[in-house]
């Protein structure tokens, strides 16, 4: 009995220790064999670095106003009897807008032309009898002033006349009318506003610096904030004040509105030009990749590893150190020189010394073409 328990026992520490041992052999070999595995190359694209011709650029945010644009006011009060306009009407420069009650100054210029007739008939009469002798000088010079009086009353009349009569200072579109026919209204009242769409204003600020870099003539971009659209005009002022309390300096560029698409008023981008400069290494700011470490690429290299026997294109890690941003560019000052292979996509699964593949199908460029052709 004894010896059949014994029997047992050793068959069970048998086929425990084989089992055991069949699971250790089994972890040993699966880690020998993802430690000796070689990864399958990554696909990349790349972007060679090639020196390029360099635009910098200042952005800033201003206002779009009108080249000629103003609120237009009554000149002179009284009862609004007639409004010759509507809304968003195109008018040229000296068109009639709105006519004021004028029946009194009319009945007044009615009175003084006939006082004027009189004081012409009189001193005609006065000339004739002082060439006759039988006249005094004082008589004369009497009927002149008179006459010089008459013309004078006549003219302050009309002139009174054509402030009832409002009328377009320049050539614009005008807005809704604030007045009322039959209102009355009171010398400075707003009726409208009027502006010229056809050539507009951008004016924006800048720090002291950069005012510094920008001078009269450079060229400039202005784009609305959903990016529809895009003028492209000149820095035509520069505000010889700096603003003490925003210590910023107030610039004005000038550019023509195709097709009236500029509203005054409008928020606006301005981007203004400076000169260019050759020889730049400037790539898409979403090749590099910043970390507390610093700013880094991953460059695609041919290399040779320990043990192998052929070349092979390797990802490596390189520190970078930046530049100017301008647009979707940014310029690389220290790191690269020209030839070298950047990696525009597929970088966010790399670490250095990655082994990868070169498939520029997913270049960040190539994905509209191939849209376009799908499509």
């Amino acid at each position: 009995m004894i010896k059949r328990f014994i029997i047992a026992i050793l068959a069970l520490a048998l086929v425990g220790g084989g089992i055991v041992g069949f699971n250790l052999f089994k972890a040993k070999m699966i880690a020998q064999y993802f430690a000796t595995m070689k990864p399958a190359p990554s696909p990349v694209s790349v972007t060679e670095v090639v020196p390029v011709r360099w635009t910098p650029g200042i952005e800033a945010i201003g206002t779009a106003t009108a080249a000629q644009g103003t609120d237009i006011a009554t000149e002179a009060s009284g009862v609004v009897r007639e409004i010759r306009f509507k809304s968003n009407d195109v008018v040229a420069k000296g068109q009639v807008l709105v006519q004021i009650d004028d029946r009194q100054e009319r009945a007044d210029l009615a009175a003084a032309q006939a006082a004027l007739d009189l004081a012409e008939v009189t001193l005609k009469r006065a000339r004739e009898l002082a060439q006759r002798g039988v006249s005094a000088t004082t008589t004369l010079d009497s009927a002149e002033a008179s006459a010089t009086e008459a013309r004078s009353n006549v003219a302050k009349i009309e002139a009174v006349l054509t402030t009832k009569q409002l009328t377009a200072p320049f050539d614009g579109t005008i807005g809704i009318p604030q007045i009322e026919v039959g209102q009355y209204v009171t010398t400075g009242t707003t009726y409208a506003t009027l502006q010229d769409r056809g050539h507009m204003r951008a004016d924006f600020t800048l720090t002291e610096q950069q005012a510094n870099q920008v001078g009269p003539g450079m060229p400039v971009t202005v784009t609305t904030e959903v990016g529809d659209l895009s003028l492209s005009g000149t820095v035509t002022g520069i505000e010889p004040k700096i603003d003490p309390n925003s210590r910023l300096v107030t610039l004005r560029a000038d550019m023509p509105n195709d097709g009236d698409k500029l509203t005054p008023g409008q928020f606006v981008h301005v981007r203004v030009d400076l000169p260019a400069e050759e020889g730049v290494i400037a790539l898409p700011q979403t090749v590099v990749s910043s970390s507390l470490y610093g700013d880094s690429v991953f460059v695609v290299r041919e290399e040779t590893p320990e043990g192998a026997d052929a070349a092979q294109l390797i990802a490596k890690q390189v520190f970078v150190k930046l530049g100017r941003r301008s647009g979707e560019k940014i310029e690389i000052t220290e790191g690269l020189k020209a030839g070298d292979k950047v990696v525009n996509a597929g970088q966010n699964k790399l670490t250095s010394g990655a082994p990868v593949v070169i498939d520029n199908s997913l270049s960040p460029d190539a994905a509209p073409a191939a849209d376009a052709a799908g499509n």
